[in-house]
């Protein structure tokens, strides 16, 4: 069988759709392919938080890598500002509970 090549665009489409749907095995069917194959990519892009290759000269492989560490911190700065306000949320509604029904 011959091997395909696939463009990182389409394989972080694919991941994104694993993550999306929760079931690889379903998305590697649906596009026809191999389950191992898209499984191999799902592990790659948790683990370097990407499925693109890094490039073979050092420094661009350090721009890279700091370009994605700056990507994951902006994501990690967003996802705990929203973990903050749910959690005032939260308070808030408590504490309107326990005033509205004192027990």
């Amino acid at each position: 069988m011959a091997k395909r090549k696939y463009s990182d665009e389409t394989k972080e489409q694919i991941v994104k759709e694993c993550r999306e749907i929760g079931n690889t095995a379903l998305v590697a069917r649906r596009h026809n392919i191999s389950k191992h194959t898209v499984y191999s990519w799902v592990k790659k892009a948790k683990e370097t938080g990407s499925v693109r290759s890094l490039p073979k000269d050092e420094k661009k492989k350090m721009k890279e890598i700091e370009n994605r560490l700056d990507k994951m911190s902006d994501e990690n700065d967003k996802l705990k500002k929203i973990v903050a306000e749910k959690e005032l949320e939260l308070a808030i509604l408590r504490e309107l509970r326990d005033n509205v029904n004192p027990r």
